[in-house]
């Protein structure tokens, strides 16, 4: 398995396959609608598309907040076909290095937090509901 990774944004046609495959995952597996996946942080957001043999794998959305020290990765999905792959860890990994910063957040799903766990995230806070999915923020300190 060859992985590779593009950064983009919104206004860059990779923009659009990293779309697709949040539609496909949140919109279409999660049921989560549509107006609630799309939002206005994708137009100042950096986007990570992940190529799996040279075919779109998975995509991420990286926010810089508080002045570049914390960045915010969401929207972290991988298509179902190619999960259980490392496809998910290695696109965090390169989260974390395509944009430095002090400390990582996230919004995982509960389904999703041992994952997250296995990558040095910790839970900050309680759960909550977004889109009718159980969450609970995460955080990293940079190594």
């Amino acid at each position: 398995m060859s992985l590779s990774f593009r950064l983009c944004r919104h206004d860059e046609p990779d923009f659009e396959t990293c779309l697709a495959i949040r539609i496909e995952v949140f919109v279409q597996e999660q049921k989560i609608p549509l107006e609630e996946e799309l939002d206005a942080y994708d137009a100042e957001a950096l986007h990570i598309l992940a190529l799996c043999n040279g075919e779109p794998a998975g995509t991420a959305r990286l926010l810089l907040k508080e002045n570049g020290r914390t960045l915010k990765i969401g929207r972290v999905a991988v298509r179902r076909a190619l999960r259980g792959q490392g496809i998910g860890a290695a696109l965090m990994r390169h989260a974390e290095t395509t944009q430095k910063a002090a400390r990582y957040e996230l919004e995982a799903q509960i389904r999703a937090q041992p994952f997250y766990e296995t990558l040095g995230y910790q839970a900050a806070g309680p759960e909550y509901d977004d889109a009718g999915i159980p969450h609970r923020r995460m955080t990293k300190r940079a190594a």
